[in-house]
């Protein structure tokens, strides 16, 4: 991983990340002057990524945000502790292990660090993937066929497999794009040990937000009896052919 100082901003940059990026690239009214912002998305209920392009790239800009209790006094401020206990710095580095892996996920690109006293706020970049709908959007246009399920589960297992530890694993964090399924925003997340209960965790955590997003989105398919036994079908079937 690279690194840039342009005081109070650092910058931290992955392999594929462009020459031509530089602070400017994390500021989402200097994108919108350029003419690169084609829209932003709201799919947390929160807070927008910015969508932008640039040399007929696709590029995404997430602000990294603070939740529950704590959000509603820090809102983006986080606690100093060293470069490398950053949020950032430490989802970036790990994106970059997951490309080198060659996983399914957006391309890393670079995060940037703006120090402010003893705390301090940030921003990631990440590639865009084309034509791209979050689970829960699919599951509004319709039922997911079998084998599609059986598909995710084998992805999920992949990830697994690579001790793969997602501390978000809900249904927005899957996308689907041009028939292949990534998973997206590996904040807090880490490389672990593989073993059943954090593995198990994971997929319980996927399951309840299955079953909150069909609660509160209309239209929504998904059967907790035969989607989730297909998934798990082939959670299994890659599991079981790299023992």
């Amino acid at each position: 991983m690279k690194t840039q100082s342009c005081s109070p901003h650092r910058l931290f940059l992955a392999p594929e990340a462009p020459d031509a990026l530089d602070v400017h690239w994390f500021d989402p009214q200097w994108l919108t002057q350029q003419g690169w912002v084609s829209g932003h998305s709201d799919s947390s209920g929160r807070n927008p990524a910015w969508f932008f392009n640039n040399e007929g790239e696709g590029y995404v800009l997430r602000h990294y945000w603070r939740g529950g209790l704590p959000g509603r006094v820090f809102k983006d401020g986080y606690l100093y502790l060293g470069e490398a206990r950053t949020r950032p710095y430490r989802e970036l580095a790990l994106m970059i292990e997951l490309w080198r892996l060659g996983l399914p996920i957006a391309r890393p690109i670079a995060a940037r660090l703006t120090r402010k006293g003893l705390h301090y706020s940030a921003d990631l970049i990440t590639a865009r993937l084309p034509n791209s709908r979050d689970l829960v959007s699919v599951l509004s246009e319709g039922p997911m066929a079998e084998a599609r399920w059986r598909t995710l589960g084998q992805v999920l297992a992949r990830f697994h497999r690579a001790g793969v530890y997602h501390a978000d694993l809900n249904a927005r964090n899957i996308l689907l794009s041009r028939g292949q399924f990534f998973l997206i925003d590996f904040d807090r997340g880490e490389l672990r040990e593989p073993a059943k209960d954090w593995q198990q965790a994971n997929l319980s955590r996927l399951h309840r937000s299955l079953l909150k997003e069909r609660g509160r989105v209309a239209g929504m398919r998904f059967d907790e009896g035969a989607d989730w036994d297909a998934l798990m079908a082939g959670y299994s079937s890659e599991a079981a052919s790299a023992s």
